[in-house]
Formats: structure tokens, C-alpha cells, sequence
């Protein structure tokens, strides 16, 4: 596969002429994720702006509910052709099942844990008395077993997941940052070429390209790093 392939651009922004703006400054890239921000600014409009360009799509909405309702959205989810849809695995193993049932050609990929999320943060705030290589592995696991497709983890815990879960079971880690960028809120990240090589299949790389300067040249530039791969 291709570098360009397996970066996935965020379209964090606020409204359809700024998504589109981006996604034609971009020409080479593929993969665009459209999360929470842009979906309730645009509604569903975006991911058929998105078709008709002939981009994949990362549906981004973390579905978090009990499993009639997850079960629901996924059901509306397939009108539209995505190519990735997120669930938070916290759901548990009744929400994780529901959803998969639901769902027909999409791939299901469970939230495992927020790549914001400390290791304080996830004994303090949340209470979870494990370290987060530990719960992420734990909800990769319960993911597998509910046949999803796959999992978003932080690059940290590609391999651990890789290991486990074997080879068809997709990784995508968000929140990857080149060395020449800041974390920024990123608690838990590597660069590129790192979260590849711990066995990420896809990488969601947002504002190091998205709020660059020149974002084509500086997607180039992350495809440049990812090229040692291939």
C-alpha cells in the first residue's frame, strides 16, 4: 500500500466550504475523517461532498449508548458508504455485538482509549486501576471477540495490539505527530514512521498538515517519512 494510503486527514473544522477548501488543497490524499465538529455543522451533506469526489471516509463519531441505540445509528451509518466507523468499546461486549449486527459493509472500529487520556488521568479521573498498555489491550481483546473489525489506539499500544490480535485485525492510531511538530494535547503518541513500524495500519494525522502552511507539501512530507516502508 501506498504511504498516501495510509494517512487519514481530519477535517477539524466548522464548516462545508472550509472541509471542501481542504480536501481540494490536498488533492493527493485519499482518507478524510469527519468527526463531531464538521458532521453537526454539515449534517451528512459532507460525506456525500466526500463520494462524489471519490474519497474514503472515516466516520468519527464515537457512538457511545446503550446497544438498541448503537445499534441504530450504525444501521443509518450504511446508507452512506463509510469506509471506517468508531464505536467507544466502553459500550461493552451487548453495545460492541449490537452494532456489528447492524452494520453491513462499513468496518466497525472500537475506541479503546483517548489518545488525550494520561496514565494519572485513567487511574484518577476515571478510576480504571490499570495502566493504559493494560485497558487498551483488554478492550482490543473485546473488540475481537464481538468481531469487529478492528480498533483506534494510541501508536503506543499498536504493537501490544498487533501482537495480540494478529495481522487482519486493523490499528488505527490517531494523534501521530512528526518530530519536526508538537504533541500539542496528545498525551500518549509517536511519529509516523514509529506507529508504522509498531504495526499501525492507518495513521490519522490532523493539523501538522491540516494547519500547515502549504498542507499538500506538508502531507508530502509525512508520505516522504512513511516511504522507507514500502
Amino acid at each position: 500500500m501506498h504511504p498516501a494510503q495510509r494517512l487519514i486527514i481530519p477535517l477539524d473544522v466548522a464548516s462545508l466550504d472550509q472541509a471542501l477548501t481542504l480536501v481540494d488543497q490536498i488533492p493527493q490524499a485519499n482518507f478524510w475523517k469527519v468527526g463531531l465538529e464538521l458532521f453537526l455543522a454539515t449534517g451528512p451533506g459532507v460525506l456525500q461532498e466526500l463520494r462524489q469526489r471519490q474519497k474514503r471516509v472515516f466516520l468519527d463519531l464515537k457512538f457511545h449508548d446503550i446497544p438498541n441505540t448503537v445499534a441504530a445509528a450504525c444501521r443509518q451509518g450504511e446508507a452512506w458508504s463509510l469506509d471506517l466507523l468508531t464505536i467507544h468499546a466502553s459500550v461493552g461486549r451487548q453495545g460492541l455485538q449490537a452494532a456489528q449486527a447492524a452494520l453491513g459493509g462499513a468496518r466497525l472500529v472500537a475506541v479503546t482509549l483517548l489518545t488525550s487520556i494520561s496514565a494519572e488521568q485513567l487511574r484518577e479521573d476515571l478510576q480504571v486501576p490499570l495502566d493504559p498498555s493494560a485497558y487498551v489491550l483488554h478492550q482490543a481483546r473485546l473488540a475481537q471477540e464481538c468481531g469487529l473489525a478492528g480498533v483506534v489506539c494510541s501508536p503506543q499500544e499498536a504493537a501490544l495490539v498487533r501482537q495480540a490480535c494478529g495481522e487482519d485485525f486493523l490499528v488505527v492510531c490517531p494523534g501521530v505527530r512528526p518530530a519536526w511538530t508538537d504533541s500539542q494535547d496528545q498525551a500518549r503518541t509517536l511519529t509516523p514512521s514509529m506507529a508504522l513500524a509498531a504495526g499501525a495500519d492507518y495513521l490519522v494525522v490532523g493539523r501538522p498538515i491540516t494547519r500547515a502552511p502549504h498542507p499538500a507539501q506538508a502531507f508530502e512530507r509525512v508520505c516522504s517519512e512513511l516511504a522507507q516502508f514500502f
